[in-house]
């Protein structure tokens, strides 16, 4: 193998899109990450998620307050201590398990939102892929072996005590420089010799120069990263409360915001909750909270004439669609639920009706609530906040034919109002705590006579096509998920009760 010398420039290689990407299938790749594999060159956004999705607020403010000394020890001492700063403030005494899991459920969707499309030509071209970065293992490889099909991951290893974090590193330390080179010599011998390497700075030059040919991903700020319907696979479920990556001043900015915004929280719910319902649309404008309405909506049914309740069928993005879809209408609307928390049932303005899961209990219930007026459900069971609807339950198709469709769609800013991992009783609280969220709610045509049940059409025909309608709306696209599918991938259980982690197959389906 060559000799090395860390003190030789990048620039003596080419750039990689100078790299030819035909007929690799059969080639090794092995790739830094920060600046190389993404665009960004600093990890400290990534270190911001695991301290606040896994630690919390007051993690993400030790972090933030240890920044600046990384930055120091980074560029005026060596690349490995400031690094070790940030695994210290960021893991010290955390549960390995916590990290795993926001490493698999939320990092993925900020991780994919950076990628570098040159190297993405050249790394996705080749037959084996390996990631050899400075970054702790344990943040990056979910990502990069679920998502990129990357068959290595070489990383900097934690230290663990009794499955805890010590905050130190393991082995054989901070994986950068000399470090690097000799990890990628002990996963390749001689007689294998990676043919690509790519890095982009000058601590990348050991490893680099162990491979056959090396290229330099030049820092060029204005690269566009690859498009997501590009990735060899689609990020359909994320969890996680903030909806930006966090930088230095996005942190900052959160962690000042949260004292005001709370208390703003609580007077926003507050308003919904106590005042009539006709009266709710210009609360919440007034308290910054916008309620967008397209279409026309049915009226109230008439119980005089024997009229039965129309059924409003909803696209579900938070557990408070129902509410706003009360807020649209002027009128509370009661709702179905698949599962609500105690505290979101009590602060609720609106009647909820919890399903048994039992189709003939479930189907009894909801003909009963329709004989009183009309009544809101969301089929898909769970919340999506990628523009995908899951699969609609069929169940709601057979008891009525007064179907209403509603795309409901929502905008935040800060902090997503949705969680599989977390405190679901939190979940109106993060959504009125974003600065000024948006609502919008789009009332389709009653379905028609000649596509429902009653004139000799399937449920499933009938949900699929109300599916439909609702994505062709919103730009969305129709899957076959589950609430199984999305509670396997980012909790491990099927969102009812703890379960060990399952594999689900994840298809899909074009509308």
């Amino acid at each position: 193998m060559a000799n090395i010398d860390v003190h030789d420039s990048p620039c003596e290689f080419p750039t990689v899109d100078n790299c030819e990407s035909s007929g690799r299938e059969n080639h090794t790749i092995v790739a830094d990450m920060d600046g190389t594999l993404l665009i960004g060159s600093s990890s400290f956004p990534y270190f911001a998620l695991v301290a606040f999705e896994a630690g919390g607020i007051l993690r993400l403010l030790f972090l933030l307050l240890a920044s600046p000394i990384a930055g120091i020890l980074y560029y005026f001492i060596s690349e490995t201590a400031g690094i070790r700063v940030l695994i210290f403030a960021t893991f010290a005494g955390m549960k390995v398990s916590d990290i795993e899991s926001v490493a698999r459920a939320v990092l993925p969707k900020f991780y994919s939102s950076d990628l570098h499309p040159e190297t993405w030509r050249v790394f996705s071209a080749c037959g084996k892929r390996c990631v050899l970065t400075a970054n702790p293992r344990i943040m990056v490889e979910a990502f990069l072996k679920d998502y990129l099909g990357t068959d290595m991951v070489l990383g900097t290893e934690i230290a663990t005590y009794k499955g805890r974090a010590t905050g130190f590193v393991d082995g054989s330390g901070v994986l950068v420089g000399r470090n690097k080179a000799e990890a990628l010599r002990k996963a390749f011998d001689s007689a294998s010799t990676p043919e690509i390497g790519l890095g982009d700075r000058k601590t990348d030059l050991p490893f680099m120069k162990l491979c056959e040919e090396s290229y330099v991903v030049p820092k060029k700020p204005e690269v566009q990263p690859v498009s997501h319907n590009k990735l060899p696979k689609p990020i359909v479920f994320h969890d996680g409360r903030l909806v930006q990556k966090p930088s230095p001043l996005i942190a900052l900015l959160t962690i000042l915001w949260i004292p005001v915004g709370f208390p703003l929280a609580c007077l926003r719910i507050a308003a919904g909750a106590l005042l009539p319902m006709p009266l709710v649309y210009y609360a919440f404008r007034a308290l910054g909270v916008r309620v967008n309405i397209k279409g026309t909506p049915p009226p109230p049914a008439q119980k005089s004439t024997g009229q039965t309740g129309v059924l409003f069928v909803c696209s579900h993005r938070t557990l408070l669609d129902p509410i706003f879809l009360s807020t649209a209408l002027g009128r509370p609307i009661p709702a179905v639920t698949y599962s609500l928390s105690r505290l979101s049932e009590i602060i609720s303005p609106i009647k909820t009706v919890r399903l048994n899961r039992d189709r003939i209990k479930d189907a009894k219930m909801i003909q009963n609530l329709l004989q009183e007026g009309d009544l809101a459900i969301c089929p898909e069971g769970t919340t999506c906040r990628e523009p995908f609807l899951l699969r609609f339950s069929a169940l709601f198709a057979e008891l009525t034919d007064e179907l209403v469709p509603v795309a409901m769609n929502n905008k935040m800013s800060m902090f997503h109002g949705t969680t599989a991992r977390g405190w679901k009783g939190m979940d109106p609280f993060y959504f009125f705590m974003n600065p000024s969220p948006v609502y919008e709610v789009t009332f389709l045509n009653k379905l028609p006579q000649e596509l429902i049940c009653g004139a000799g059409k399937s449920s499933h025909d009938v949900a699929n096509y109300i599916q439909r309608m609702i994505a062709s709306t919103l730009s969305y696209e129709c899957t076959n998920f589950t609430r199984k599918d999305k509670y396997t991938a980012l909790a491990g259980n099927d969102g009812s009760v703890s379960d060990k982690p399952k594999i689900a197959a994840k298809k899909i389906m074009g509308c």
